[in-house]
């Protein structure tokens, strides 16, 4: 009897995701062809997940606006439509990055999301990924070829085109990292990790090198913009390790990076970092009994709303307008429907997030404090277990993120 022949060691997988600012021109997609060529030559298959180049998707959004409101009407463009046109910039990313590689000497080839087996709901601009089918990702590594797909995309389940939202490039790489049992995934951006707050906002920001995927995903939530908050739910889901990175640094051991686990570094309780959220919308209803039909409009309008509080004297909430194109449109169909409903815009959320925040009441005291210290009284207040959040002016906002960072992360 013959023996069987011993099946072929699988290569390692690696999903990389490159963002917006690392294939800004032509320039820096060599230096992105070269970066994922070396990977491919250390042995892996290798993936690639990449967004739109430098501020395509916001020029594209503009450009959609003006056409709107060429004919005189103050309508906001349609979601569908702007799936469609905004998905465009992934693609051109793919393409160029594709030939970029094969003009390398290494086989590669582009797929958008829909060809990559990205199944979403049926929610325009903001849909959420229900399912991975990567057959045809399969079948291309198995021919030995690098993969390029045009991250933030998708197909519903009616077969029509959606986004995923700021960020979906993000949730893309680690729902493909998922679906093909890839090593690791790593997000490449213009930054070298996660911070403990803004670096442009706060000059004192530290770097974190190790954090776990509850602490990233509530940074995200609040408007942490390294890595999204679905991308990160869904590496927590399926125990994908992501390690955020920077683009322009050298491929080299001991390169500054954060490394985000299901498990983070046992610390003592303490606030790991100060996070600050602009364009946002404060609401409050006075008469509670419309509740439910609050929720009904703000569904039917695609508003989501976040850190909902209610009690008999009424209910708040904050609406994060980066995923609502049609703002203008759905704040009047909302506000028509309840004339009681109070919406302030020009404001802020601003965050501090971390560990035990409400084990006792002294970090909430010393975040009022704090915040009346630097002129920024909250409009608003919430707090859990691992965040303490505050609606503000615009206007205090930076000031409110720096104090705080020296109060909670310096201190």
């Amino acid at each position: 009897m013959l023996d069987s022949k011993p099946e072929a060691k699988r290569r390692p997988i690696i999903v990389q995701k490159y963002g917006g600012s690392s294939v800004a021109d032509v320039e820096k997609l060599g230096r992105v062809a070269d970066r994922v060529v070396a990977a491919k030559k250390a042995g892996n298959d290798v993936v690639v997940v990449v967004s739109a180049m430098g501020k395509t998707t916001d020029g594209l959004l503009a450009l959609a606006r003006q056409v709107a409101a060429q004919a005189g009407g103050t309508a906001d463009p349609p979601r569908r439509e702007l799936d469609m046109l905004l998905s465009t910039g992934e693609r051109v990313s793919m393409a160029l990055l594709s030939i970029a590689i094969q003009a390398r000497g290494y086989d590669a080839i582009s797929f958008t999301g829909s060809q990559s087996g990205i199944l979403t709901n049926d929610r325009h601009f903001d849909a959420r990924i229900i399912e991975v089918r990567p057959h045809r990702i399969e079948d291309e590594l198995a021919r030995d070829k690098i993969v390029i797909i045009a991250g933030y995309q998708g197909m519903s389940y009616r077969r029509e085109i959606t986004t995923l939202g700021r960020g979906g490039s993000d949730t893309t790489a680690v729902a493909l990292a998922a679906a093909l049992e890839a090593e690791r995934c790593e997000i490449y951006s213009d930054v070298d990790g996660v911070y403990s707050a803004d670096p442009r906002v706060v000059p004192e920001a530290q770097h974190l090198p190790e954090l776990d995927h509850a602490m990233l995903q509530e940074m995200a939530e609040c408007g942490a913009k390294v890595v999204c908050a679905q991308a990160v739910e869904w590496a927590r889901r399926a125990n994908i390790a992501i390690f955020a990175r920077s683009t322009f640094d050298k491929e080299e051991e001991g390169a500054r990076q954060t490394v985000v686990r299901k498990f983070g570094p046992r610390e003592d309780l303490r606030a790991r970092a100060v996070v600050g959220e602009g364009n946002v919308a404060l609401g409050r209803l006075d008469d509670v009994t419309r509740l439910d039909d609050l929720l009904r409009l703000a569904g039917e309008s695609n508003v989501p709303l976040k850190d909902v509080a209610v009690s008999a004297r009424g209910a708040s909430f904050v609406v994060s307008l980066l995923n609502v194109p049609d703002w203008r449109g759905a704040k009047a169909r909302i506000t028509g429907a309840l004339p009681s409903l109070e919406l302030t815009e020009d404001v802020a959320l601003i965050s501090v997030v971390g560990d035990g925040l409400a084990a006792t009441t002294e970090p909430l005291s010393r975040f009022l404090s704090v915040l009346r210290g630097a002129s920024a009284s909250p409009v608003a207040l919430s707090a859990t277990a691992l965040r303490l959040g505050a609606v503000v002016p615009s206007s205090v906002a930076a000031d409110a993120q720096r104090a705080l960072h020296r109060a909670f992360v310096e201190g």
